[in-house]
């Protein structure tokens, strides 16, 4: 395996710090630095951008990304046991490095980071779709960033990018494509990893748009959309009579058949019955 970096290869930097992956924190390292640099140009043109890691462990995305150009990287890391290694990469690239101690669902880094802002990150099984869902829905649009390329599961990066009709369109699709472009960029097997997970992943590739693709408010799509998939094998006339007794009504005016169920409905039509639904 050709290096990225003059900084030792990963295998040796895990048995230096007696680095193992914990279940409990979600991890599963990648260890090849050919493949974190591959995923770190999946990012697109680091040059000039400041970009936001969420659980580097020891390091192998992190020196892709600052091997592929990054301005700046700010790492936010919950396991203490990974820190000597990304100071060691902080080291080789003064300036560039911030590492932050803790856990992401409590830091804002929006202090740390100057726009243009990219994230990227393998992300911990355990928060990666919570962390998602924050991304996709913050109180303004445009958000902070302009793409995430993150590492799922591959049954999560399917529910992503899956469209209407499919056993995988969910409320996570709706959020990901009403205001971004989504894409699986690649995939990786169980034994990239170590340890190896149960199971396949995928990196997709998320550019948000300057402004969704249709017209509704985020509050009442999102509520819409989360009484309709959690109830998805109801009719939805049944499914979202929460919303009000003239829930039929309404779904008529955004041309919904009542009869239909959720993952029958295009991003477009939710939107226009979180319109009909705003306006009554």
């Amino acid at each position: 395996m050709s290096a990225i970096d003059d900084l030792p290869p990963l295998r040796q930097v895990i048995a230096d710090h007696s680095l193992s992956a914990r279940k409990s924190l979600g991890q599963n390292f990648l260890l090849d630095l050919n493949l974190t640099a591959k995923i770190a140009r999946q990012a697109g043109d680091l040059s000039g951008t400041d970009v936001l890691e969420i659980g580097p462990g020891p390091g192998g995305l992190t020196r892709g990304l600052l091997s592929e150009g990054a301005r700046k990287v700010l790492a936010i890391e919950k396991d203490a046991r990974c820190l000597p290694a990304l100071e060691e990469i902080a080291a080789r690239y003064p300036g560039q490095l911030d590492i932050i101690e803790g856990d992401a669902l409590d830091i804002d880094p929006l202090a740390h980071l100057t726009p243009p802002i990219r994230v990227a990150a393998n992300l911990p099984y355990n928060v990666g779709t919570e962390l998602l869902v924050r991304w996709l829905t913050p109180p303004t649009w445009p958000p902070f960033w302009q793409s995430l390329t993150l590492m799922f599961q591959r049954e999560v990066a399917e529910r992503i990018v899956a469209t209407p009709g499919s056993k995988a369109y969910g409320r996570l699709a709706v959020l990901a494509q009403w205001r971004c472009d989504a894409r699986i960029a690649m995939s990786l097997p169980p034994e990239a990893f170590t340890p190896p997970p149960k199971v396949s992943s995928a990196v997709v590739h998320l550019t948000a748009l300057p402004a969704p693709k249709f017209e509704a408010d985020p509050d009442v799509l999102s509520r819409v959309v989360a009484m309709a998939f959690n109830q998805r094998r109801k009719m939805l006339r049944a499914a979202l009579k929460g919303l009000g007794a003239d829930i039929e009504d309404r779904l008529h005016v955004a041309g919904i058949k009542p009869t239909e169920r959720a993952e029958q409905v295009p991003i477009e039509a939710f939107c226009a019955l979180a319109r009909a639904v705003a306006a009554r």
